[in-house]
């Protein structure tokens, strides 16, 4: 019998650190690609999209604003007061509705207008509480013709 045996057990004299740095390089690789630089344009083309759009939704409500500034809800003039009454008015009428679906809103804008009138827009719809909000644009084909 060994009156001094060694025990099978060693104890960790150091740490082992490549799977924290392996995992700490993957996060910074993450938010360094999730992240948006600051971009600083002067001239902007919005209206149009190269992606395909999604397809609209089953009953749509469209609010537009033309080259002059007017609104129109559906293709009837309005104001914004007159936008915000008819739009709450849709939404009550939609709940209750058997189907319960949300109103969606489309918002098409010419082009040439200010974008100021297009936040006016999106301004009474967050009033109305209307969440479901799509933008309208052309596609880049059309654009360029």
């Amino acid at each position: 019998m060994k009156r001094f045996s060694k025990s099978h057990h060693t104890s960790l004299h150091e740490i082992n650190i490549t799977p924290l740095l392996d995992l700490a390089f993957v996060l910074l690789v993450i938010f360094v690609i999730t992240t948006t630089p600051l971009v600083q344009d002067k001239h902007l083309e919005l209206p149009s999209a190269a992606a395909r759009p999604k397809d609209p939704p089953r009953k749509p409500n469209y609010v537009s604003v033309d080259a002059q500034g007017n609104f129109f809800l559906n293709m009837k003039p309005v104001d914004l007061n007159g936008l915000l009454q008819q739009l709450v008015e849709l939404r009550v009428a939609a709940l209750k509705d058997e189907q319960k679906q949300d109103v969606s809103v489309i918002v098409r804008g010419d082009s040439q207008i200010p974008y100021q009138y297009i936040r006016a827009v999106l301004d009474v719809l967050r009033q109305a509480n209307i969440v479901k909000v799509s933008l309208a644009t052309d596609s880049e084909t059309s654009a360029r013709n």
